[in-house]
């Protein structure tokens, strides 16, 4: 599982454009960095939007950039039954006592970035930070003899050293305390509220303290003096993935764990169960070591259903079938120019000539055929008149027709908003119609994996035209969907099954090609991005990871942000179960087979939200996809229910939910992950 650029995502450029909405990532990023695609989504993008100077989340605390300064805050939490937060408070803020370079006005530079790791410059000053994700520590490097400036916005009661004026206590009156650690001698003195320190070089390294803790002190001080600058990760082999910092000082390196990698770590590192943080997304946990390997469970990438379809079932889904196909050109084909609607139209379309297979019934096949081939390749040739796909090469992407001139077409498509969903349903139907016309494959192959490697593109090379994995979170191991739009709450992202959508196929189209690269990828990801909604977005009863109040109120969290959980969607308000649950579900393929294995959590999901399909005005779209979800544990309940819908959501059809009924097996209770039945089993070990 190689990561490297494929050949034939660089060999097709969509037309240019210049758009007239994005902001300008030259304020920001370093200028030997402008030349390559630039990271649309990633964990620092505040930084880099705007003023530059909304905090982000950066594990176990928020950092903020800010008039030449740098502010850390361990964050405290709010909750309630709609929505839990983590805030930001200015704990403590490092500065230049005097600007060094008075008369740089940029507030800081990114001067570089990885997966996991970015590099923030002062200009003003000598300061470098290095930001690496999961550390317990901030690290700064001072150059040229530059005096130091601490303050905090509490009150400062007690500041003490070590007898080598290497390491300093710091206690507020908030109860906090920090610990300071330089690597060479520092001289410091204290006022009520600010520290202060004569000219200084070298590293600088500032953790929390928790609860006083003596054994926490003792972790801290063992390894203050080895300290990373940067991380990456990269992709092994199916479904694993390995983090390797490169780190300076000397002695083992200590990070933290979230409650996913713990799950998933699989090699020889150390696990200090003791050494915790508090975090929004669980408890922080110390691991030691130098690099890290996770694997998850590895998940099947199928085209059709994973138990099969009943043969008696066969005739009321054909039933259906042929007026779904019928239907599909008898209200004059798709009429919307929206790049997320018509990718829906498509995919819908694209499920009926599976479902069609799988009950051997492939007289409808040609006429699916066609209405693919007239529906998705003027997309790819340009020749759509009220939208399409083009290029901008100021931060590297894909944008659409409208979204150029308008940020707010295409749901923000243009600014870089929800890529992965509307390219994910492009992808699903490109797959699909390359199986079942491998010549109309061959010929748009080139732009098939240019669409596909604006959210997939693997390769860190100068060359490529597209970020890295523009969506994907290689921490955190999901999505986020908000582009370059600057937010208090950082990134976030709505739907989960969307995302797990877009790897899925991305997975399919690479069986479509004989490309089992791409395969591996599509599914590592997709792989990923499940566990990850088991672990945040789904909400178990008595589970620890928010708190009790928000717990016990949800099922499901709406949007998460990644310093914020909200019940409520963009859309609609938390009371509106239903939709919660459907956001979370479409659309429905064989893949929400894994997404939903945990049949007890499912049950607990519908009794959660169907109070609220007796809700007037509740539309059938939102039913049909808690029907399917009722159907997992119940399929006799939510069959007769299906048979009285009149519309469904413009994804899903009523032959879609019936393959989905009748293609259910006996589920068992419980579950949670994807199972070991996988197209690279025997790759998994």
């Amino acid at each position: 599982m190689a990561e490297k650029q494929n050949s034939q995502s660089a060999s097709f450029l969509f037309p240019s454009t210049n758009s007239t909405v994005l902001p300008d990532p030259s304020l920001f990023f370093s200028p030997d960095l402008l030349s390559s695609p630039l990271p649309t989504h990633s964990f620092f993008q505040n930084f880099v939007l705007q003023n530059g100077d909304q905090p982000e989340y950066i594990h176990p605390y928020l950092i903020k950039s800010s008039s030449s300064s740098l502010s850390l805050s361990y964050p405290s939490h709010f909750s309630n039954s709609v929505f839990t937060y983590q805030i930001f408070n200015p704990d403590l803020t490092i500065s230049a006592a005097q600007k060094t370079h008075a008369d740089s006005q940029r507030r800081h530079i990114v001067s570089s970035f990885t997966d996991l790791s970015v590099t923030l410059d002062l200009p003003s000053s000598n300061l470098r930070f290095f930001l690496v994700r999961g550390s317990p520590f901030l690290t700064c490097a001072v150059s040229s003899a530059t005096a130091l400036s601490i303050s905090t916005i509490h009150g400062i009661v007690s500041f003490s050293s070590n007898t080598a004026l290497t390491k300093y206590t710091i206690k507020l009156n908030n109860g906090q305390i920090w610990l300071l650690y330089t690597s060479s001698p520092i001289n410091m003195i204290h006022h009520h509220s600010s520290i202060t320190s004569g000219a200084y070089s070298g590293i600088v390294r500032i953790a929390i303290l928790l609860d006083s803790d003596p054994r926490h002190e003792s972790i801290l001080d063992r390894f203050s003096s080895c300290y990373p600058i940067s991380g990456k990760a990269d992709f092994s082999k199916p479904f694993c993935l390995e983090y390797s910092w490169e780190k300076k000082g000397w002695g083992d390196l200590l990070m933290l764990a979230h409650p996913l990698h713990l799950r998933l770590l699989s090699n020889e590192v150390t696990v200090l169960d003791d050494f915790r943080f508090k975090s929004i997304d669980g408890e922080l946990v110390g691991v030691v070591g130098d690099s890290w390997k996770l694997k998850s469970d590895p998940i099947s990438i199928s085209w059709h259903s994973i138990k099969g379809v009943k043969e008696e079932a066969f005739p009321e889904i054909v039933s259906a079938l042929s007026r779904d196909v019928h239907n599909l050109n008898s209200f004059g084909g798709i009429s919307t120019p929206s790049s997320y609607y018509y990718g829906k139209s498509i995919a819908r379309a694209a499920r009926l000539a599976l479902i069609a297979e799988e009950v051997s019934f492939p007289d409808v096949i040609p006429a699916i055929r066609k209405f693919l081939k007239n529906t998705i390749t003027p997309w790819l040739d340009g020749t759509f008149g009220g939208n399409g796909f083009l290029y901008e090469g100021k931060w590297g992407g894909l944008v659409t027709k409208q979204g150029s001139t308008d940020s707010g077409a295409d749901f923000g498509f243009g600014v870089y908003n929800d890529h992965h969903f509307h390219v994910g349903y492009f992808l699903y139907a490109i797959a699909v119609l390359a199986k079942i016309d491998p010549a109309w494959g061959r010929k748009y192959r080139a732009q098939a994996y240019s669409l596909m490697a604006d959210v997939m593109n693997l390769g860190r090379h100068s060359d490529s035209i597209y970020p890295r994995l523009r969506c994907f979170d290689l921490w955190k191991l999901h999505s986020w969907a908000s582009g370059v739009t600057e937010s208090s709450g950082g990134r976030n992202q709505e739907s989960t099954s969307e995302a797990v959508n877009t790897y899925y196929s991305a997975a399919l189209m690479g069986l479509a090609y004989g490309d089992a690269p791409l395969v591996a990828t599509g599914s590592t990801l997709a792989a990923l991005e499940i566990a990850a909604a088991q672990t945040w977005w789904h909400v178990r009863e008595g589970d620890k990871m928010y708190a009790a109040d928000f717990t016990a109120a949800n099922r499901v969290v709406g949007v998460l942000w990644a310093v914020k959980r909200d019940g409520g969607l963009w859309f609609a308000p938390p009371e509106w179960r239903e939709c919660r649950l459907g956001i979370q579900v479409l659309p429905v393929l064989p893949i929400t087979e894994v997404l939903f294995s945990d049949v007890a959590f499912v049950r607990d999901l519908v009794k959660w939200a169907s109070p609220a399909l007796g809700r007037e005005g509740v539309g059938e779209g939102w039913k049909g996809l808690a029907y399917a979800m009722e159907g997992i544990y119940d399929k006799e309940s939510a069959l007769e229910k299906i048979r009285t819908l009149k519309n469904y959501d413009d994804g899903n059809s009523l032959t879609n939910l019936l393959w989905w009924i009748h293609s259910r097996g006996e589920e068992r209770e419980g579950g949670f992950g994807g199972g070991k039945l996988s197209w690279f089993g025997q790759y998994y070990g």
